[in-house]
């Protein structure tokens, strides 16, 4: 590191669990955030500033009014702009050092793969159950751990899924052939504070797991009742038959 990241990060230096040694990780670490949304917005705000070397930022969607009371990478002079664009804005004006990539893509398939494969680590900071286990059995196929989190109403929930060790995956807690009701803040709503918490705690897990430090979420899963403020762990065992994950170990 120069002078001037020493100075940047020397905050995270002084912690003995992260030193030179950690932070340089997190320099060379590459974190692929998939939705730049609510969830996205606080993720992809906190890896930025704290040095996460590569950022790849995947949403296809434009930036709304109605996004504007929770998703706070973006601004009211940007709505209508591409999200990715307007968050690599706000990025860059956080942290011009590191490298973000911005696509505007509905990533499946092959090209999901591809990018996780490119990843240290991936933020799903999505909204459908399609999406998030599309991109579980990309994680799984390439070994490449997966922050999950979700938030609607007042309810946020976050855990990871790590395929290098003998964890559960995604599908061992929601199996793709269980119907779930999608349910989204379009039309259910969301508390805002609610996606700040389990982004940023997305955040905090996809530093630990790149910096190699503590101990990561695989194997538990966390829900926050905001309105009670409450917190419940829950562990969560592999499903040796998994459809997914079964056949990966």
């Amino acid at each position: 590191m120069n002078d001037q990241q020493l100075l940047r990060y020397s905050r995270h230096i002084l912690l003995d669990e992260i030193d030179i040694a950690g932070q340089e990780k997190l320099l060379a670490g590459h974190a692929l955030i998939i939705g730049a949304g609510g969830l996205g917005s606080p993720a992809a705000l906190y890896l930025a500033s704290a040095g996460i070397g590569t950022l790849t930022l995947v949403d296809d969607d434009t930036v709304d009014m109605t996004n504007l009371q929770r998703q706070i990478m973006h601004t009211t002079e940007r709505v209508g702009r591409n999200k990715v664009d307007s968050g690599k804005q706000a990025l860059a004006e956080i942290n011009p050092t590191i490298e973000i990539v911005a696509l505007k893509e509905r990533v499946m398939g092959e090209r999901l793969e591809e990018l996780v494969a490119r990843a240290s680590v991936v933020l799903d900071c999505t909204d459908n159950f399609a999406t998030r286990h599309a991109i579980n059995r990309a994680c799984v196929a390439q070994r490449v751990p997966l922050v999950s989190g979700a938030a609607i109403r007042f309810d946020g929930q976050v855990s990871v899924f790590d395929a290098r060790r003998d964890a559960p995956c995604y599908a061992c807690l929601f199996p793709e052939d269980q119907q779930f009701d999608e349910i989204n803040c379009a039309t259910m709503g969301v508390f805002a504070p609610i996606v700040g918490i389990v982004g940023s705690m997305q955040a905090a897990e996809a530093l630990k797991i790149v910096a190699g430090i503590g101990q990561s979420l695989a194997g538990r899963l966390l829900l926050l009742d905001a309105r009670t403020m409450e917190w419940t762990s829950i562990k969560v065992a592999r499903n040796p038959t998994c459809d997914v994950c079964g056949k990966a170990h």
